[in-house]
């Protein structure tokens, strides 16, 4: 199956969610992992202005998705869910 809905993931930088479903086996099998549609993944991916989470898998899934990779022997970590911080976002103290 291929993946048409790359040019989504093309404007988000340090997107965790791609990053997250690749690791795990596509959008497919994450939409299985989760029990979601089996478009949640891609929306997961895509800009807020499109749509999406903005590279943000919901919280809820984050526990099923760990659970089924330290099963499978895969490296994935809490904080890899996190969207990357920007300092230039950050105010001066």
């Amino acid at each position: 199956m291929l993946d048409w809905n790359f040019a989504a993931l093309e404007t988000i930088p340090m997107n965790p969610a791609a990053n997250i479903i690749a690791r795990l086996g596509g959008e497919a099998q994450v939409s299985f992992i989760t029990g979601t549609a089996y478009t949640a993944p891609y929306r997961w991916q895509a800009a807020r202005a499109k749509g999406g989470t903005g590279g943000v898998i919901p919280q809820r899934h984050h526990r099923r998705l760990i659970d089924h990779a330290r099963a499978n022997g895969i490296p994935l970590d809490a904080e890899e869910f996190l969207p990357a911080s920007n300092k230039d976002e950050e105010t001066p103290r």
